[in-house]
């Protein structure tokens, strides 16, 4: 999800500096004037709110509906929680930032930042695929669905996901807290990516770039290769059926969770695919600032606006 070829951008110098321990970094943000700062400090106040608001309607909704107490809505409640979450590992600290003098963030305060922004995106990735293996049962196994998809086996599911999440990048995250820190300690970004800390480090270990880089491969591709194949099974399937009406119906069940993966995942590969060096740095900060914050605010939209069931559960949970 992050980029992991040091930025061009990035400015280094050759002077040991290893009080990075004790002093921290200094997180560039999005640089301005004091009022500009003001502006984006009340904006994404606003959108954190409405995040909030947002993804706690659907899991209060889910909670107090006994209709929505279904695998399908299970996972989304989840979904909903891990956003909360996700969005809350980087823009608390960006609200500081705005307001602050010298937008420096501690050391481990930093590789918590770290740690916890991947650990909830790669977390995310699985819950992504594991809605699209829910679709795929409901759809092309529609009869065995209620078999199949158990509490049980849900419960399952949910655990997983949460486990394999947190247990993805700790390793190489652990790795490079124990670096040396030379030179500058500015990072040009809103958040303690890997890219900049490890272009500040002393000396580049090629190992580490490359140990990342299959990790961040194989976290997006397995995932987003289980999505590809439920969805191609799901689209054949869904072409057999000989109404209209039930076509229609299939593709709807089916509508939000594509809209939402490809927000999430043609964001995330647009940095991940393309060479880091091609990017401007404000570029990096706006495609990380899509899919760590516009999505989050956005999903809870396209899940009420297209579930009948969903928008009327938030319409008696609101009381409209």
């Amino acid at each position: 999800m992050g980029s992991f070829t040091a930025p061009r951008y990035m400015k280094i110098s050759n002077t040991p500096n290893t009080s990075s321990t004790s002093t921290g970094f200094i997180l560039l943000g999005f640089p301005c004037s004091r009022e500009g700062q003001i502006l984006l400090f009340l904006l994404f106040s606003v959108v954190y709110l409405l995040t909030l608001m947002g993804n706690g309607s659907i899991i209060c909704a889910v909670y107090w509906d006994q209709r929505l107490h279904t695998p399908m809505y299970i996972f989304l409640a989840n979904f909903s929680f891990l956003e909360i979450w996700y969005v809350t590992s980087t823009v608390p600290n960006m609200l500081a930032n705005f307001l602050s003098d010298t937008k420096v963030i501690s050391f481990s305060g930093c590789f918590l930042q770290f740690y916890f922004f991947f650990s909830l995106g790669s977390t995310e990735c699985f819950f992504l695929a594991i809605m699209a293996f829910d679709r795929y049962l409901a759809i092309c196994q529609p009869l065995r669905y209620p078999t199949i998809m158990t509490g049980h086996l849900c419960t399952n599911l949910v655990v997983s996901c949460w486990i394999l999440g947190f247990l993805w990048f700790p390793a190489p995250i652990i790795v490079i807290s124990q670096m040396s820190f030379c030179g500058s300690r500015i990072i040009d970004h809103f958040l303690c990516d890997p890219g900049p800390l490890l272009a500040l480090t002393c000396a580049r270990v090629p190992v580490m770039d490359f140990f990342w880089m299959i990790l961040s491969s194989l976290l997006l591709f397995i995932p987003f290769l289980c999505i590809m194949g439920s969805y191609t099974l799901v689209l054949r399937a869904v072409l057999r059926v000989p109404s209209a009406a039930g076509q229609r119906k299939a593709f709807s069940t089916c509508g939000s969770h594509l809209a939402v993966v490809s927000l999430f995942y043609g964001s995330v590969m647009v940095m991940y695919l393309s060479p880091t060096t091609e990017h401007e740095s404000g570029m990096q900060k706006l495609v990380t600032l899509f899919y760590s914050v516009g999505t989050p605010l956005i999903n809870p939209v396209i899940y009420s606006l297209r579930n009948k069931d969903m928008k009327h559960a938030l319409q008696k949970f609101l009381g409209i």
